[in-house]
């Protein structure tokens, strides 16, 4: 992905069961790299970023991985654009069913741990 399809995030925290699938999933699915800080993060925590915002991820065992309401969204800058990507990556998700006044819409797709991350799109916000 060349250009910038999500923003509006600064960074959240998750656990995660493997470093390298994540790191994959994420560079496959929005565009993150990894960041090498200049001291190293606590406990072996993984820094992805797309610039604009940052996404950190802790390892642990499969068993600790929490899943199910944990979740996060992205707006994404162009609804169809990026539902092509996903279909282009062949990354499983789901279009929300139609729940507002506005033209907005919502989706959702699940990580390689399960966790939810749902985006959105806003066409009438000026960001």
């Amino acid at each position: 992905m060349t250009d910038s399809h999500a923003h509006s995030l600064h960074h959240v925290n998750f656990p995660t069961a493997d470093l390298k699938i994540t790191e994959e999933w994420y560079g496959k699915v929005f565009g993150m790299t990894r960041v090498m800080p200049v001291r190293t993060p606590p406990n072996g925590t993984m820094l992805l970023t797309r610039g604009n915002f940052d996404l950190h991820f802790r390892p642990v065992d499969q068993a600790d991985v929490q899943t199910g309401l944990i979740h996060f969204a992205i707006e994404v800058d162009d609804w169809d654009t990026f539902v092509a990507h996903l279909d282009t990556v062949e990354v499983p998700y789901v279009e929300e069913p139609f729940r507002g006044h506005d033209l907005s819409k919502t989706g959702s797709l699940a990580d390689p741990d399960g966790h939810r991350v749902e985006f959105t799109w806003h066409p009438d916000r000026d960001w």
